[in-house]
């Protein structure tokens, strides 16, 4: 900051021509500064120097002083873009650590909050930041969350999402092991659920943990609006999970081997409408779940403006190119429609692609097995999910911790005035929320 530096350090020192022999005080007196501290080490001062700090040394004496006038160029606050509510906040995490920790501090006006600041990466050096409230906070998820990043040793931390694979405990997870938002009411609610949160310098994505498996089908809506339509729309939210799932492998099965269970009126509408096409249901299926693979990964990565169209026309015009050409029939292109769209209705977009390799499963068994083939591949997937983990905290919690008060707040959302106690499983040092 050109400014703080000329008018509030520079034109000081100038105006002081003899600083040897003032003691520390005094010259903290004369630096009328925000903030300004002490160091010993040249190297981390150096850091500093290249974070945009000021140092001063001064002749005789074996410290040197470092006054904070770092001034970066960052985005204004906005609403987030991946994660819109309907009754809720409209601002949203920015690149620049401060201004979180601001938005954090804000929702959080406890004196207990802690900020505490470390950095991660030999070369960048990156500012980081774990956030939790020091007598709610789970003690041991708080203390493997700081050997984590005290153990990561590489060069460089560029976005929260280096930080999130180094310290997950499956490397190989299919599933998200934290949560990550761009929203401080999810961060700040978390924090007083006795979870620890991250903040990463240059990075928007805030990451919580742990993170449980229905907590990442949570939104902000569920609690700014009244229970009975957020208990409505979690319901279909899970319910969406398993059509998003199974909904294709179910047509795979019933038009390969099953027939006999469906009415004959509709067996015959699904065998007519296959007439002259070339492949099997399997194929079927694999073909448009690569070609919807192709066509979402574009619209991602192309710009806004032309993004909306080119999956309008990607939808509408290749699907009925494909039915014409009897590569797919008509049915499938319903009910592969049917199936993206409940898997655009999680919350969580990470979520949404480990259904999607779960479900390529689903299909390639019961291509395969038929019925038998989703009774596996439901057992593989069941028991993926209970072996995992997330910093010591089971990943169904609380479905596997079978207490009756947590079950408030997964499938159904009760009335907020229910919500006496903090999550069981959580295990935190301050167990009420309300009396």
């Amino acid at each position: 900051d050109k400014n703080l530096t000329n008018n509030f350090v520079i034109k000081t020192l100038l105006d002081n021509n003899s600083l040897v022999n003032l003691s520390e005080k005094q010259l903290f007196d004369i630096l009328t500064t925000s903030d300004m501290k002490k160091s010993f080490n040249l190297r981390d001062s150096i850091i500093d120097l290249l974070s945009g700090e000021t140092l001063l040394f001064i002749e005789g004496k074996s410290e040197c002083y470092i006054i904070a006038t770092r001034s970066w160029p960052n985005r204004g606050v906005g609403e987030p873009s991946g994660e819109s509510v309907i009754r809720g906040s409209r601002d949203g995490f920015t690149e620049t650590i401060r201004s979180n920790t601001a938005l954090i501090r804000r929702r959080v006006r406890d004196t207990r909050l802690r900020i505490e600041s470390i950095k991660v990466g030999v070369r960048s050096k990156t500012d980081t930041a774990i956030v939790y409230i020091d007598d709610i906070v789970n003690e041991d998820v708080l203390t493997r969350v700081k050997k984590k990043l005290e153990s990561i040793d590489i060069d460089a931390i560029l976005d929260s999402g280096y930080i999130e694979q180094l310290i997950e405990n499956d490397k190989w997870s299919i599933f998200p092991q934290v949560q990550a938002t761009e929203r401080p009411e999810v961060v700040s609610s978390a924090i007083y659920e006795g979870k620890v949160c991250i903040i990463v310098d240059n990075s928007p994505f805030v990451l919580i943990t742990p993170a449980t498996f229905s907590n990442l089908f949570q939104t902000p809506d569920d609690y700014n609006l009244r229970w009975i339509y957020s208990t409505f729309s979690r319901l279909i939210r899970f319910f969406a999970l398993i059509i998003s799932l199974v909904l294709p492998s179910l047509y795979v099965s019933v038009t390969s081997f099953h027939t006999s269970i469906i009415p004959a009126k509709l067996a015959y509408s699904i065998a007519s409408s296959r007439q002259g096409i070339a492949f099997p249901p399997i194929f079927e299926a694999v073909i448009m779940e690569v070609f919807l693979a192709f066509l979402l990964e574009a619209i991602v990565r192309l710009p806004k403006a032309i993004g909306s169209t080119i999956g309008i026309v990607g939808g509408i015009v290749i699907g009925q190119a494909a039915v014409s050409a009897g590569l797919v029939s008509p049915v499938m292109i319903v009910i592969i429609a049917l199936t993206i769209i409940s898997g655009f209705m999680s919350p969580n977009y990470e979520v949404m692609l480990s259904i999607r390799l779960f479900r390529i499963m689903y299909i390639i068994i019961s291509g395969i097995f038929g019925f038998y083939g989703i009774i596996l591949g439901t057992f593989v997937f069941l028991t993926y999910l209970l072996k995992m983990d997330s910093f010591g905290i089971p990943y169904l919690s609380p479905i596997v911790n079978m207490r009756k008060k947590d079950f408030k707040d997964i499938f159904v959302k009760y009335p907020l005035y229910l919500f006496k106690d903090r999550p069981k499983y959580m295990n935190t040092q301050d167990k009420k929320r309300q009396k």
